[in-house]
């Protein structure tokens, strides 16, 4: 019985750092890329706060937003990324990425 409650806590344990983990690793959008700069154009337009510290070290929240956004959407998606997220289908995304940066509305 011991055996077997400690391999449930040791899954649990090991299941909650991974999501923790995962959070902060998502791939940094190319240097020059158009939709991110074009996101976090958007994002300190039509939102306050975008400049302000996120809870990814090094980013401020535009910037762990975009990159969450970038990283979210599928690989083929050619449209605007702050738009993507304001419409329905994206709804799912803008929540996840909102919570990621810490910029949750």
């Amino acid at each position: 019985m011991k055996k077997l409650f400690f391999a449930f806590v040791s899954a649990a344990v090991l299941a909650s750092t991974g999501a923790a983990m995962a959070a902060t690793d998502y791939n940094k959008p190319p240097a020059g890329d158009s939709q991110y700069a074009a996101c976090i154009k958007a994002s300190n337009e039509n939102y306050t706060g975008g400049n302000d510290k996120s809870l990814i070290k090094g980013q401020t929240m535009a910037q762990a937003y975009c990159t969450c956004v970038w990283n979210e959407t599928p690989e083929d998606f050619k449209g605007s990324l702050a738009r993507f997220a304001e419409t329905p289908k994206g709804k799912s995304t803008k929540a996840l990425c909102e919570k990621h940066s810490g910029w949750e509305s």
